[in-house]
């Protein structure tokens, strides 16, 4: 019982994706901080607004809404996504497409006179209908094979 606890624990999926949260839940406290610390107090000055920006608001019928720290988390939102893409995703899978194994060409294939049926263009004898396809136009000459 504690063996097939402890494989599960160290499968490599389990510990891969405990690793990716923690090390996301930091990058994303990191990423949420420069984005309070320098970009929002950049978009303030260049909109005229004095200090931070991310305390703005505007009210509508005694409701105040703080759209400058909507834009802070948009601002978050969109560097980590962008940086998890560039960074990890498009990384990973050319890794993989390299490791891949190359597909195999699909043998060519022709249409069964007699049924319209797709079968590989090597066929004697028609997959669908058990019609002779040997000698027939389209088909290449060869000797039927005896079973």
């Amino acid at each position: 019982m504690l063996k097939g606890f402890r494989s599960f624990l160290l499968r490599g999926n389990v510990v891969d994706l405990a690793v990716g949260i923690v090390i996301g839940a930091a990058f994303t406290a990191v990423v949420t901080g420069f984005v309070a610390a320098f970009l929002t107090p950049l978009i303030g000055v260049a909109a005229g607004s004095v200090g931070d920006f991310s305390k703005e608001t505007f009210s509508v019928a005694g409701t105040t809404f703080p759209y400058g720290a909507f834009l802070n988390a948009l601002i978050s939102f969109v560097i980590v996504a962008a940086v998890i893409y560039f960074a990890v995703v498009l990384p990973v899978g050319k890794l993989q497409a390299r490791f891949e194994a190359p597909k195999e060409k699909a043998a060519p294939k022709t249409d069964c006179p007699e049924c319209l049926s797709s079968v590989p263009a090597a066929a004697t004898r028609c997959s669908f209908c058990t019609s002779e396809l040997a000698g027939r136009p389209g088909f290449p000459a060869q000797a039927l094979q005896t079973r």
